[in-house]
């Protein structure tokens, strides 16, 4: 018997059966475990740590095109969403500043390039990746078909302290010992799922609208349906071009957003110089407690624009199957962070002089010389800056396929050098219409930021609970790092989240709409699931059994070979009916 496994918890696999080879394999014979092969192989497949130096500079140049559109035109709308009702003080752009500097720092260097990605499974990203790490490990999964050989994806150093594995111990037993945890653990893996894809909705309407919306200033007669209808055209063409896979399209975009970063980088420098250089006191953290001393609730509640500072960072780890931890690290330093800090600070140098011009700073603060070419690379970035999200998208379904938790759909292959570069015709379809309805129907980027702010902060949090079991089950690292990381990241998140959820009524309740129907379809499929693989497993024909049915005189003998599909690591599944009998 042979089986061929994907990688993740959950396999469906192709099993092909020898009847009469199976039962005449003389006794002495030890017929390896089906999935070992299948394990040790998988252990080896993506391992992105050596890539070579040739293959790492190629994937950090498709990382600019692919990774970065999203956070690099975040300037875009950020001070706009931050002060919706005006600058009150000019020392609060300097507080805003500051707060945009330490929580792009914070979660997007700090949490997801240098310690999420380092806890992936066997080079894919993402939750639903963190959530089957954590399955190889300890028995989580709903449906029982663990193997010992998952262990060996795994390349983590075991050898630890006594008291980091009593710990290690302890959190295995409460995983696979307490229901309640399991499910919740389950659930809450959905939510992220389901929050990312609805991501991948908002993203490309927010993005876009935001570029387009610069047309003003050159026109201001047109009108806000126009500005939305010519966002749809181009969001049509944005989904069409996916099809030509993440390959092509990467290195299409990287040089794109290569000019995007430099433009926008550069015209930081020039506002930073011509206006004011003080604004670079924003590195103090005195500037965060006087702002929200001074603006109280209000400068609470703008914590739901600040964020948008950091969208685009859960696309880093989910992405990840499509690059490599080297290649994104290399092009995100040297690239993309001092790129967009400039620009930030570049802003807040402009407005200071220029308070009244906060509801378009960036146009606003652009060199008119420059305004054109800015223009058309803003349009150009922003196309680029969603498929980051839906690359993330294609990735999270096809990781949530292992585990039998989504419909399934037809993913292709786009690249025959990168295994983890898909596209996946369906979605890319829904997602296009999606993005085109909430364009169509809140016309602005302000109320898209509030939606688009709830899918960011809530998948933070979730990645925070399973980063938090990594290092405590797989890891095994010390406690004192394990509470350090869990405070800072869950207290901050969780505050960015209340700000979010107190104007819930002004468009945040839109993705958790769509995250409550695609979590009743997972959940649903992930129930029939698990009922068809206990049937299979109640139901599986015994060696004996088999033995027995081709003793027998009236069995007819075909020649050839069966195939027959099933999720069993072990034993022949009930598919022919005459087994049974």
């Amino acid at each position: 018997m042979a089986q061929a496994a994907d990688r993740g918890s959950s396999r469906e696999d192709i099993v092909i059966v020898d009847l009469e080879s199976e039962v005449d394999a003389p006794p002495a014979m030890q017929r390896q475990d089906s999935l070992y092969v299948a394990a040790t192989r998988a252990a080896g497949a993506n391992n992105h740590g050596q890539d070579s130096w040739a293959r790492t500079v190629r994937l950090a140049l498709q990382c600019v095109g692919i990774l970065y559109g999203d956070i690099g035109t975040s300037p875009l709308f950020v001070y706009s969403s931050t002060f919706r009702d005006g600058v009150g003080h000019p020392d609060d752009l300097l507080g805003a500043l500051s707060l945009i500097i330490y929580s792009f720092l914070l979660f997007t260097v700090v949490k997801y390039v240098y310690i999420a990605l380092r806890a992936n499974d066997d080079g894919d990203g993402g939750t639903f990746a963190l959530y089957t790490l954590i399955s190889r490990h300890a028995k989580v999964s709903l449906i029982p078909n663990q193997q010992a050989e998952d262990e060996l994806v795994s390349k983590y150093n075991r050898a630890k302290p006594p008291a980091t594995l009593r710990r290690a111990q302890w959190m295995k037993e409460l995983l696979e010992t307490n229901k309640a945890v399991k499910i919740s653990l389950f659930l809450l893996t959905m939510l992220a799922t389901a929050m990312v894809i609805s991501d991948a909705v908002l993203t490309p309407a927010i993005s876009v609208l935001s570029a387009v919306g610069g047309l003003k200033e050159k026109a201001p007669y047109l009108t806000t349906d126009e500005i939305v209808w010519i966002t749809v055209g181009i969001l049509v063409v944005l989904f069409a071009i996916q099809r030509f896979g993440t390959d092509k399209v990467g290195y299409l975009f990287a040089p794109v957003i290569l000019l995007w970063l430099l433009l926008i980088g550069g015209v930081g420098v020039y506002n930073l110089i011509k206006y004011d250089t003080g604004v670079l006191r924003a590195f103090n953290l005195k500037y965060i407690i006087d702002y929200f001393r001074r603006n109280k609730k209000k400068g609470w509640v703008s914590l739901g624009g600040i964020l948008l500072c950091f969208t685009g960072t859960e696309a880093l780890f989910s992405d990840l199957g499509y690059f490599s931890i080297r290649s994104i690290q290399l092009s995100f330093g040297f690239g993309l962070v001092p790129s967009v800090l400039l620009a930030y600070i570049g802003q807040a140098a402009y407005l200071r002089m220029h308070l009244e011009d906060v509801a378009n700073s960036f146009y606003r603060s652009t060199p008119i010389s420059l305004f054109w070419p800015t223009f058309i690379l803003a349009i150009a970035a922003s196309i680029i800056g969603s498929q980051a999200m839906i690359s993330c998208a294609f990735a999270t379904i096809s990781h949530s396929q292992t585990l039998g938790c989504f419909p399934r759909v037809k993913i292709l292959h786009t690249s025959r050098q990168y295994s983890g570069q898909l596209y996946i015709p369906e979605v890319n379809y829904l997602l296009c219409l999606g993005a085109c309805l909430v364009t169509i129907g809140f016309k602005t980027t302000v109320i898209i930021g509030e939606a688009h702010g709830i899918c960011v902060v809530l998948v933070m949090i979730i990645t925070t609970l399973l980063l938090t079991i990594v290092m405590l089950l797989i890891w095994k690292i010390s406690i004192w790092w394990i509470v350090l990381f869990f405070i800072v990241f869950m207290s901050s998140e969780l505050i960015y989240l209340s700000a979010i959820l107190y104007r819930f009524v002004h468009g945040a309740y839109v993705p958790v709409a769509m995250s409550a129907v695609l979590m009743v379809v997972m959940i649903v499929w992930h129930y029939v699931h698990v009922k068809k693989y206990n049937f299979e497993l109640e139901h599986s024909v015994p060696r004996d059994k088999v033995k027995e049915l081709l003793g027998r005189r009236d069995v007819q003998r075909a020649p050839g070979i069966g195939l027959f599909y099933t999720e069993l690591v072990q034993g022949i599944p009930p598919s022919d009916s005459s087994l049974d009998k």
